[in-house]
């Protein structure tokens, strides 16, 4: 309990380290105007795809686990999905573990085979990503790869570079990683059931259409929040895929929530690519932040009180 209680404590240090160093030098006067002058009604368009995608990612993953011989409704994969996100803003990552947690009962599947179609499908959305970086990236390098390489790759580079240690650490979490593989081969195995239910699953055109439509939805948030913020409302829909990738990689990074990551890594992107000041930036990251952390709460509580009140 003592080492969760820690764990906890620490990523919840590193979202206040990571909002410390974006607001620090924020003008304030101009901050609380900028979130007066946005147009909310663009904010509520985007709110409402995010709740689109939050159905979509659910009927998606609900096609993984059919794949396993398992059968779940379309409602209660959308409830499982909120109550990840949710879940998230209490412990990072541990999301992954709630949303199986919801589905064991509902589906009478392992547990562990279930978390095997959650690695699967956060797999193919890295991706995704992966693919979604180094299209805008290749559209428009001068700008935008510029950022990636100077801001994150770079920094990643020298970091790591002529640490042996890192190396060392490597190597000796390999070895664990074998020893408890073996300790624990038989769960291990329902849980390659589960990632093996990309290729067992029936669906497969369906599954790439969700996959799709989700991006598509992550866009449409991107471009809405544009929308919304006079100072760049002029940005097309590659700025807005831009905006888009660089704040996926802020809600990767383990903090609570994203907090603080999202608002540093795309506050930096709008001031190092667009010229736009540090206050303005932050604006723009505090409201597609919180606009899309209200509603991953809100669904959430909505989900909680649905289950519960199914479950008895």
């Amino acid at each position: 309990m003592s080492r969760k209680i820690f764990s906890y404590l620490f990523f919840l240090a590193l979202a206040a380290v990571l909002l410390y160093f974006s607001f620090r030098g924020v003008k304030w006067a101009d901050f609380t105007e900028g979130l007066r002058q946005a147009h909310y009604g663009w904010i509520f368009v985007s709110m409402a795809f995010s709740v689109l995608a939050f159905w979509i990612r659910g009927a998606r993953w609900r096609l993984l686990i059919q794949g396993t011989g398992y059968k779940v409704s379309k409602m209660q994969a959308f409830d499982a999905v909120n109550m990840a996100y949710i879940t998230n803003f209490a412990v990072p990552r541990a999301g992954e573990l709630a949303r199986c947690g919801v589905l064991v009962k509902a589906s009478g599947a392992p547990f562990d085979m279930l978390l095997g179609t959650v690695v699967l499908e956060r797999a193919f959305d890295l991706l995704c990503l992966f693919a979604c970086v180094v299209l805008v990236v290749g559209l428009q390098w001068n700008l935008f790869g510029s950022f990636m390489k100077e801001q994150i790759w770079s920094p990643l580079l020298s970091m790591i570079a002529g640490k042996t240690l890192y190396l060392i650490a490597i190597i000796v979490l390999i070895i664990l990683l074998s020893l408890v593989a073996f300790k624990y081969r038989n769960k291990l195995q329902r849980l390659f059931w589960g990632l093996k239910s990309g290729f067992t699953m029936q669906e497969k055109w369906p599954f790439f259409g969700y996959t799709l439509a989700l991006w598509m939805c992550y866009l449409s948030m991107s471009f809405c929040t544009i929308r919304a913020f006079p100072a760049v409302a002029d940005l097309n829909l590659l700025d807005a895929a831009f905006l888009m990738v660089t704040g996926s990689l802020g809600w990767v990074v383990p903090v609570q929530g994203g907090i603080g990551a999202y608002h540093f890594i795309v506050s930096l992107a709008l001031t190092s690519v667009y010229g736009i000041t540090q206050t303005q930036g932050l604006i723009f990251a505090t409201i597609s932040h919180e606009s899309q952390a209200v509603t991953m709460i809100l669904f959430g509580l909505i989900s909680l009180i649905h289950l519960a009140r199914s479950t008895k």
